[in-house]
């Protein structure tokens, strides 16, 4: 997480809901010149987990000023103007559900969550029932992630080469999330073999994936470890917290 300073953040606790509001659909889904219309986006965001590295909690629940980490990606993709979200759970999803049954979201569950994210990939992908243009897999525990870079990415996908049909965030050379890619691609996957997800796809068709080049590394940072709580801390002087049910300091 060494690099260009992060962006101060921008909401608090008491002001989440009014900070980052649902916006109508669509808005923020054309590029700069609008040339190729307004997009219908799904999402899919994976909150499968066991944090078997964090004490075998969920980590989506940490929370960065009073709320959730799911429910800051929730506002995110809602802010951006997202059409439809489909959240995935598994491990701990009696203790997730509640954090996210307030917004209009699909919730379905993996059953066999220990299968890998590519099983929840493919729930997620399946249970998106709109008819879109395209799809972005969002992860729950990226703290900094907010509609801007929603946005962001939706743009660069918007100006992606004619000839490519995934986007992902590039910073200094390496991988970020959220991913986003065409509905032709959602399908191609679903078609496939069951151990075949985003990462498997791109994979065997490196020519139709494209970076999002950017210094924005937001799209880097997710929650894996204690040192990665340690470090989100030090890096941008904000602690993430578990709630106080959860009796740890």
């Amino acid at each position: 997480m060494n690099g260009p300073a992060f962006r101060k953040l921008r909401y608090h606790a008491g002001d989440a809901v009014t900070a980052l509001p649902a916006a109508p659909a669509g808005a923020g889904l054309l590029d700069g010149a609008g040339v190729h219309g307004r997009l219908v986006v799904g999402a899919v965001l994976l909150a499968a987990g066991c944090g078997s590295r964090l004490g075998n909690r969920p980590k989506s629940l940490l929370e960065l000023d009073g709320v959730p980490l799911i429910r800051r990606l929730l506002f995110a993709l809602s802010g951006a103007g997202v059409d439809e979200v489909v959240v995935v759970l598994g491990h701990h999803a009696e203790l997730i559900e509640p954090a996210v049954m307030t917004f209009p979201v699909a919730v379905v569950r993996n059953l066999n969550p220990d299968e890998g994210q590519v099983s929840s990939q493919r729930l997620g992908l399946a249970a998106l029932k709109g008819k879109l243009d395209a799809v972005i897999v969002a992860l729950a525990d990226q703290p900094l992630i907010d509609a801007q870079d929603i946005a962001a990415l939706i743009t660069a996908f918007n100006q992606r080469p004619e000839d490519t049909s995934v986007v992902y965030p590039e910073v200094a050379g390496e991988r970020g999330n959220p991913v986003m890619f065409t509905a032709e691609v959602r399908d191609q996957i679903l078609a496939g073999a069951a151990d075949v997800g985003c990462r498997q796809w791109q994979a065997a068709n490196a020519a139709a994936v494209t970076p999002f080049v950017t210094d924005n590394r937001s799209y880097k940072v997710d929650i894996d470890t204690v040192d990665d709580l340690e470090r989100f801390a030090r890096d941008t002087g904000h602690r993430l917290r578990w709630p106080i049910a959860f009796g740890v300091p």
